[in-house]
């Protein structure tokens, strides 16, 4: 049995795999309506904050793991000491809880990253605004995702109510990093074993709106077999320097470098299945939540060859119907071939609602399609 902290779609799109593998899904899951509860049968109701609720679940569990990074630190350290196979260990959860340490860490290992530095109040900000042209993104170091948390500032009274709120207890500490002259940012999907085997799928183009995924494409195109070679080994050196067992996302800016090589830079890390690795399920061999599986129970990872030239995975972010599933008719219709993924939540403005994901020969020809089956599932005319 594996165990979960968490309730969302990531928890739910994982009981397909666990099903196939005949391993018993417990998931905590935050309301009896949430994503997960919805399909996963053993879905007790907890917060992640709750240790009474997590000590519960692991109960008989032969590895615990995580669909989020919100879970106490050193609770985990302690059912660690007591026997628990926690995937990934505190030790490594806390990169990805943290930018500050992850940073540090990233930097110590000589992991290519933006300039960064903490910044404790104005003076801080200013001086670092003064030596990175007057520009800076600002980032909570702890709770930020899908853009939140996040600030790009010109001025340190731009960050002020941020600045005030760290200072006064309030509010998580800050960093400050580079605003990076990106081409485009590419992501990473590498899993890891506690026996130290590491796989990694092709490396995907992740196409940003309003600071949250819409779009995935694999491979990433037109990607120089250099900048490729760089992007997959920097992704197994945080994997094994950060000793993550499980799936791990890492987030990457694509820069020009020297020579008309471009080169990348690590902006962020998940350790769990990731958003952009959804289109593993249909269009690679072992999708990410079967690979989470089988890493966090040390079983040999599978194949992660892609299964057709292109996928892409549009995101449904928000939608003018009640229901999505009143869309499904027609999308099956226009486009028979492509996989429809909803994840059973209420329809909220931008809200990740569900993916489509679309295999082929020809790029353009998968990537309007796969926008088209997503707009039919807002409820919009391609």
């Amino acid at each position: 049995m594996v165990a979960v902290v968490g309730g969302g779609q990531l928890a739910r799109m994982m009981a397909p795999a666990a099903t196939a593998l005949g391993v018993h899904l417990r998931v905590l899951v935050e309301d009896a309506s949430s994503s997960a509860a919805q399909v996963v049968v053993d879905a007790p109701v907890g917060a992640a904050s709750d240790a009474a609720a997590i000590e519960g679940i692991v109960d008989g569990a032969t590895a615990l793991t995580f669909e989020h990074e919100h879970v106490p630190n050193d609770l985990l350290e302690r059912l660690a000491d007591a026997g628990v196979a926690v995937r990934p260990a505190a030790g490594a959860l806390r990169h990805a809880q943290d930018k500050a340490v992850m940073r540090r860490r990233l930097t110590a290992l000589g992991v290519p990253c933006p300039r960064w530095a903490p910044v404790a109040d104005a003076d801080d900000l200013r001086d670092f605004l003064a030596a990175n042209g007057d520009q800076a993104v600002v980032k909570t170091t702890r709770g930020g995702y899908d853009g939140k948390g996040v600030r790009v500032v010109r001025s340190a009274a731009e960050a002020a109510d941020w600045l005030a709120a760290a200072a006064d207890g309030s509010g998580a500490a800050l960093i400050a990093e580079e605003k990076v002259p990106f081409t485009r940012e590419l992501a990473v999907l590498v899993a890891r074993r506690p026996s130290g085997e590491v796989r990694t799928w092709p490396v995907v183009e992740s196409v940003q709106r309003d600071g949250v995924c819409a779009e995935v494409v694999a491979p990433a195109p037109d990607l120089h077999p250099a900048t490729r070679d760089q992007a997959l080994d920097v992704a197994v050196r945080v994997a094994e320097g950060l000793d993550v067992v499980g799936v791990l996302a890492v987030e990457l800016f694509e820069v020009a470098g020297h020579d008309g090589v471009p080169t990348v830079l690590v902006n962020e890390l998940a350790m769990r299945p990731h958003n952009s690795g959804h289109w593993t399920i249909d269009g690679a061999v072992t999708s990410q939540f079967e690979q989470h599986l089988r890493a966090v129970l040390d079983l040999p990872l599978g194949d992660t060859s892609a299964r057709a030239p292109w996928t892409v995975m549009a995101n449904v972010l928000g939608s003018a119907l009640d229901e999505l599933t009143d869309a499904l008719d027609d999308v099956a219709a226009a486009d028979p071939q492509a996989k429809v993924h909803l994840y059973g939540k209420q329809v909220r403005p931008g809200r990740k609602l569900g993916h489509v994901n679309v295999s082929g020969d020809d790029l353009d020809e998968v990537r309007r399609r796969a926008r088209d089956a997503a707009a039919l599932l807002r409820g919009e005319r391609p």
